[in-house]
């Protein structure tokens, strides 16, 4: 159900949220959190989709804030959703307009669901200091992308994010490389267990992901890291990890967004999947965790000034210091156990033949005793 409640008030949508819950039985308690969306009238129904679909693991209120005219009148138009038409959800759309625009936390206040936790996120262009805006500071996480097409160059963003750094902020870039960092860890846990001396990260000029990757390895092996160019619009292609024994080479199949591979010294080149989350898969994830990321913040605040930036990837190849592509894979499956290579087991005795049963049991008693003898 859809209910327009044009040059409304914050009290106006306040009752009709009760009178709409009542109507269509949605019951306030089963929300878990409120979810403040921070967007421009041009982002404004792509998000409201995002956070509808990322909620149904999450109930939440949402509370759609769209800056629209900042000039004239100060009004607020309002439209609330509830049932089929918001999943699992309670969305709420604000359109600000006039003075109104500057005044975002005050409408908001009233409709947030009591005494429970408060998540903002910016799909869009977030404020410098996220924390310190006057939505960031009621928000228990707040989730912005520098991914997202702001005019800013995503290095200048990395930089306010450091800079002005607060416990609760993490970024959608560093979900996105969630499976890179797994991956990475997973090849170092096996042998050789040895300390890695280097690394080079390959990718896009402009990939706040590749930074932050970056940022995370020299975070957590405390090694030289150096970030190298590829073509733009190749976002994260490969990474190497130098060891004394050899390196271990992560790097991305230029067909497949979805599909690496991973090869180390005494093991096989192997296939490995390597997908990117969707944007609601990612702000899914970000929703599960309510406290502070340390090592998000490691790698942004203590990390990522460490890394020196180098030259092209293609460049750091000839040089031997990155892949020239992706390893060699063996896909005939020709080290896999098959069938054929299978000794073909008797077959047992009927179950109406009494007296096979007894054989096959005295012969093995019969051999139990030779290996006991032996």
């Amino acid at each position: 159900m859809i209910v327009d409640l044009p040059s409304s008030s914050a009290a106006d949508v306040a009752k009709n949220l009760v009178r709409l819950r009542n109507q269509v039985g949605a019951m306030a308690m089963g929300r878990v959190l409120t979810l403040l969306v921070v967007v421009d009238e041009e982002l404004a129904d792509e998000a409201v989709e995002v956070a509808s679909e990322a909620t149904r693991q999450h109930p939440a209120r949402i509370l759609v804030v769209v800056s629209a005219n900042a000039r004239g009148r100060g009004r607020l138009d309002a439209q609330i959703r509830v049932g089929g038409d918001a999943g699992a959800s309670e969305i709420v759309v604000l359109r600000l307009y006039g003075e109104l625009t500057r005044h975002g936390s005050s409408v908001v206040t009233p409709l947030m669901l009591p005494d429970s936790p408060v998540v903002a996120w910016w799909p869009g262009q977030a404020p410098s200091d996220v924390a310190g805006s006057p939505l960031g500071r009621m928000a228990h996480r707040r989730i912005t992308d520098a991914a997202a097409p702001t005019g800013a160059k995503t290095g200048t963003q990395l930089r306010r994010r450091t800079k002005h750094y607060q416990p609760g902020d993490t970024d959608l870039t560093w979900t996105r490389i969630t499976r890179w960092r797994a991956l990475l860890a997973a090849s170092l846990e096996s042998e050789p267990f040895e300390s890695v001396q280097r690394a080079v990260v390959a990718g896009e000029p402009d990939c706040p992901s590749c930074d932050l990757l970056a940022g995370w390895l020299a975070s957590s092996l405390r090694c030289p890291v150096e970030r190298v160019r590829t073509p733009v619009g190749s976002g994260v292609q490969s990474v190497r990890l130098e060891r004394a024994s050899g390196p271990v080479d992560l790097v991305r199949l230029d067909d497949s967004g979805g599909t690496a591979t991973l090869s180390m010294v005494g093991s096989q080149p192997r296939l490995v999947a390597l997908h990117t989350p969707t944007l609601p898969a990612a702000l899914t994830a970000e929703l599960r965790r309510l406290d502070a990321d340390e090592v998000y913040a490691r790698s942004l605040c203590s990390g990522l000034p460490q890394v020196r930036r180098g030259g092209t990837a293609s460049g750091a190849a000839r040089a031997g210091d990155l892949p020239a592509g992706p390893a060699e894979v063996d896909r005939s499956g020709s080290s896999r156990l098959g069938s054929r290579s299978l000794q073909k087991a008797p077959e047992p005795p009927s179950k109406a033949d009494s007296n096979a049963v007894e054989e096959a049991v005295q012969e093995g008693l019969e051999q139990i005793e030779e290996d006991a003898s032996d």
